[in-house]
């Protein structure tokens, strides 16, 4: 069995390797128009990051998709308990998140700028996105827990927050934090593509269209590592958290 830092090892040296890769294909075409080197997209980031209007894009495009994942979080936990508690709402929700789950999110993006300013539209197009993983997920995870100590629950009036810590949330967590790790990441790829079509004043996506405009492929790049880095530092921070709140609420 490989251990936990062996594995760390393993994915550092794979990082090393798929960049090796890109440098050497950088080197091949020759034309940073086409393919930057990995040395001139730190170098354009490290120049980026000098500037406040690059912390304020980031600010602003975090702020909106974290509202966005958010709202829709609390949104999806409290439809799948009533649809663990009620068959009519589950019934009810079933076409609704099946009809956004088949969407594309460039559809939705352009019916939602209708009603929606576009400074807000990542927020919306982000808990839209969340909404169906969270839901059916946690859906399932209620359908899953153990119906005999549902049954001994109900047999000794058991109190709902006991029932919750005991029963229900080890019986959801699994599923709960499965979700999480998907629809993180597709509330930044949604969100950032709800910007690029949106084009929100101060913006990542803003940023991302202009670079695409103007040719400037190094800094296409250097936002693509800064949407890629933001992402992962919010999945890690957000499980983390869940974690140790899922696991002081059973104790």
């Amino acid at each position: 069995m490989i251990s936990t830092l062996s594995s760390r090892k393993y994915k550092a040296a794979a990082i090393v390797f798929w960049i090796a890769i890109w440098w050497i294909a950088s080197i091949m075409i020759g034309e940073d128009l086409f393919l930057p080197s990995p040395f001139s997209v730190v170098e354009r980031l490290a120049a980026l990051m000098q500037e406040s209007q690059f912390w304020m894009s980031a600010a602003f495009t975090l702020s909106r998709i974290l509202i966005g994942f958010m709202l829709s979080l609390a949104a999806a936990l409290a439809a799948a308990y009533l649809s663990s508690c009620f068959g009519w709402f589950r019934i009810l929700m079933d076409p609704l998140v099946r009809i956004v789950r088949a969407t594309p999110v460039a559809s939705i993006v352009i019916l939602a700028l209708v009603w929606v300013s576009s400074r807000n539209l990542s927020a919306l197009i982000s808990a839209l996105m969340v909404f169906p993983i969270v839901y059916t997920n946690v859906l399932k995870g209620i359908d899953e827990t153990p119906r005999e100590l549902v049954e001994m629950a109900d047999a000794y009036h058991i109190r709902l927050m006991k029932r919750l810590r005991y029963i229900y949330i080890p019986s959801v967590l699994p599923y709960f934090l499965s979700s999480l790790s998907i629809a993180l990441g597709l509330a930044w790829k949604s969100g950032i593509a709800a910007e690029v079509i949106g084009l929100p004043d101060g913006s990542i996506g803003e940023r991302v269209y202009e670079a695409k405009i103007y040719l400037s492929t190094p800094d296409l790049f250097a936002w693509t590592v800064t949407i890629v880095i933001l992402a992962f530092l919010f999945e890690r921070l957000f499980l983390l958290l869940s974690t140790k709140l899922a696991g002081r609420m059973m104790r």
